[in-house]
């Protein structure tokens, strides 16, 4: 079902609240289920944008852990060709979705280019569930293992009805309507699904190159340990990457520890950066001089209409 809601705008929601707690007191006032964009915005955007980015890469490097995911992106062939493009393409259009909402004219074009990616290809409607899920849970997970405080009650009901409704507007059926029922279903979905294959493997490998590709050449090694730390046995076995040492998974969790800790003292976020990833490379300067039909396997054509009107 359609939910009206408040709606998320371009601006900051409300005056800047005083003090580290702030934003976290503004949403104490807020109702998670008639409010959650206007939550969930301030969370992703305000509250947690780093680590709301981080989370949503391996969410997404999650979902390539089921076979029929990763042999649908291996027979693009998008991730072996163009695999920079497709991160920014998702991260954006995700993005768009929390900076402006669901229902503005930005988060509504938004969701056409979403669709219009999606229906090219048969996708089973479990998997687009899975999809859905790995965006709800799998950065509460990161932000209460590593965030700066741990996400209120609010806050995750607010991203559930949030991306429930996101789900609902790209024809996704049979969502759950509650939050532990949706969370059951990821839990027995991958209980059911990951496995090893060959494509599992390759998409994986593709996404691990490409994380490394954001740091200087002499570090990459240790990035892709690094990312080996941060992944749990069931990616490990269903990517077939072997496990990184006790000692530098510890480290990795303590280097998250200390930024934590670091970010706990900052003062309060004066503006969302929610639509702001630093690892974009496709579209410099993004969201300026773009819309988000520029986004996207079409979006070549678009920049290119986009050049000749300027």
């Amino acid at each position: 079902m359609l939910m009206k809601t408040t709606r998320a705008d371009t601006g900051a929601p409300g005056r800047v609240p005083r003090g580290r707690h702030g934003w976290q007191r503004r949403i104490e006032e807020l109702d998670p289920v008639r409010d959650h964009q206007e939550i969930h915005r301030i969370t992703a955007g305000y509250e947690f944008p780093w680590d709301y980015q981080r989370s949503l890469e391996f969410a997404l490097f999650r979902t390539y852990c089921v076979p029929t995911i990763s042999e649908l992106l291996q027979r693009t062939g998008e991730f072996e060709k163009r695999p920079q493009k497709r991160y920014d393409d998702t991260a954006l259009l995700m993005a768009e979705l929390v900076e402006h909402g669901y229902d503005s004219e930005r988060g509504v074009e938004s969701l056409r280019v979403v669709n219009r990616m999606h229906g090219k290809y048969d996708i089973d409607n479990d998997d687009m569930l899975y999809v859905l899920t790995t965006f709800i849970y799998e950065p509460i997970d990161w932000v209460d293992r590593f965030g700066w405080r741990r996400l209120t009650p609010n806050e995750r009901l607010a991203c559930f009805h949030f991306y429930r409704q996101v789900g609902i507007r790209m024809g996704i059926k049979n969502i759950p309507e509650s939050f532990e029922d949706f969370y059951r279903f990821k839990v027995d979905y991958e209980r059911k699904h990951f496995r090893y294959t060959d494509d599992n493997h390759r998409v994986g490998t593709y996404t691990l190159k490409l994380f490394c590709s954001w740091f200087p050449a002499p570090l990459r090694p240790l990035v892709a340990q690094g990312v080996y730390a941060l992944l749990d046995p069931m990616m490990l076995a269903a990517f077939g990457f072997p496990a990184a040492p006790i000692w530098l998974q510890n480290a990795s969790r303590r280097a998250l520890g200390v930024r934590a800790r670091f970010v706990r003292f900052l003062p309060p976020r004066r503006e969302s950066k929610a639509a702001r990833d630093r690892h974009n490379r496709s579209y410099p300067g993004y969201p300026v001089g773009y819309r988000p039909r520029d986004l996207g396997a079409d979006s070549d054509n678009h920049r290119g209409s986009r050049r000749r009107a300027a």
